[in-house]
């Protein structure tokens, strides 16, 4: 059940995001992951430490050698930190991946609270990448900076949703924890309507990497010939899973268990 994901996106030293949590996903449902690295993080449980971009160019190459030879079924951008890299991106996906899926996670502030992609580049996010995108998987927050306004319920989900379609995005996953409660909802919008998923807070710490998991599962779905929603539904299954059996690692917001088996009943079909 293989399926060809490339994964562009910055590299965790701890391993519990990024392209390292991209690459351990991929791989638990079956899926093949390559990569196009634009940034190294010194980073660990309690947050990150350093940063260091990749030369802009070598991004750009890298993507190149892996489409014009492995070719991809799937794309998954994740931490695209500045105005060149987006550009570059977008102008690469442009050129050589029309009709692939492209599954783009809005990445903007990590974990322990790093920002992770420069104010000036929002702008150019939404103009260069979201039309690119097939759905985008932004958490409240990240929405929140792309719309300009707060998401306090899920009326404001619902309409923060809706106007990130209006920016030509065919399908958007918001995800819901950052919302109080003891239960969670995401919302799937797309042009057929609005989905919501709702499932029962798991509380814990140990919840670093869940968007770049999310994001790269999804991607590995549509990889593999899924339907949007099924592919979303089997994610969202793989993540709490993941999220459940955490190993407890460091002393900060710790890594998920990308190995873990997870309840087939909770899958599609």
């Amino acid at each position: 059940m293989k399926g060809r994901v490339l994964i562009i996106a910055g590299s965790d030293s701890g391993g519990g995001a990024g392209i390292q949590a991209d690459i351990k996903a991929v791989t638990a449902l079956r899926g093949f992951a390559m990569t196009a690295i634009t940034a190294l993080t010194a980073q660990n449980t309690l947050g990150v430490h350093g940063v260091a971009g990749v030369p802009i160019d070598f991004i750009r190459q890298q993507i190149a050698v892996v489409l014009d030879d492995l070719g991809a079924d799937a794309i998954k951008t994740g931490m695209l930190h500045a105005v060149p890299v987006i550009e570059a991106v977008c102008d690469e996906l442009a050129a050589r991946a029309r009709g692939i899926p492209l599954v783009a996670d809005p990445v903007m502030v990590a974990k322990g609270g790093h920002p992770l992609l420069a104010a000036d580049a929002v702008d150019t996010l939404k103009a260069r990448l979201l039309p690119l995108a097939t759905i985008i998987t932004p958490n409240l927050p990240e929405a929140e900076v792309l719309v300009g306004r707060p998401i306090r319920d899920l009326a404001d989900m619902r309409e923060a949703a809706a106007a990130l379609r209006g920016l030509g995005v065919p399908a958007v996953l918001l995800k819901g924890g950052h919302m109080d409660g003891a239960v969670l909802t995401d919302l799937l919008v797309t042009a057929d309507g609005v989905e919501e998923f709702t499932t029962a807070r798991i509380e814990t710490r140990h919840t670093h990497g869940t968007g770049c998991t999310l994001a790269s599962a999804i991607a590995t779905g549509l990889a593999q010939g899924m339907s949007l929603r099924d592919a979303v539904v089997r994610a969202r299954a793989y993540v709490l899973a993941a999220i459940a059996a955490a190993p407890g690692y460091g002393a900060g917001h710790g890594p998920l268990d990308h190995g873990v088996t997870f309840d087939p009943s909770l899958l599609p079909g």
